[in-house]
């Protein structure tokens, strides 16, 4: 079991399919032109599914930054509470097949699961093989780099600038 932080900001997706790896390519990104604080740890989460419940568990509060399948432009960004996107979450395809969510759930079977919000962005490509997202994905980077802003300013938490950046 990790020792407890504050936050985790903790990006999600496969960066093997192109765009779903958006929360993956971000995290790096974001880490690389901001100093967080130390009740601040920024992971990239890739595609670990139960391998991130003690990361989960460790933390009073999770900003998941993910791709979300839906029916709108690529690039489009959304925010959710966790119970929120539990209400539009589709039916599981396979009881074989582990969800961030099944980890959510996990965590609370355990009485351990922190208080969440997911950042959401539209893709455009997550069928192709690439390591390269889309352009829309990378020019929504300082859009959802607000989006993230705005959420850590609610804990009263400000991340520093790195200069160069």
């Amino acid at each position: 079991m990790e020792t407890e932080t504050d936050i985790i900001v903790l990006g999600l997706g496969n960066i093997l399919l192109q765009d779903e790896g958006f929360g993956v390519h971000f995290i790096k990104w974001f880490s690389e032109n901001y100093r967080v604080p130390e009740q601040v740890r920024l992971v990239d989460g890739g595609t670990l599914g139960y391998g991130l419940l003690d990361t989960v568990t460790s933390c009073k509060n999770l900003l998941i930054i993910d791709v979300m399948k839906a029916d709108d432009t690529p690039g489009s960004l959304y925010r959710f509470t966790r119970s929120e996107m539990e209400q539009r979450r589709p039916a599981a395809t396979s009881a074989h097949e582990v969800e961030f969510v099944d980890v959510l759930n996990k965590a609370d079977l355990m009485d351990q699961c922190p208080d969440v919000v997911f950042l959401c962005i539209v893709p455009q490509d997550i069928k192709d093989m690439k390591l390269e997202m889309t352009p829309i994905m990378h020019e929504r980077f300082s859009d959802m780099e607000k989006l993230l802003l705005k959420e850590l300013t609610a804990f009263n938490v400000h991340p520093e600038r790195l200069p160069g950046a």
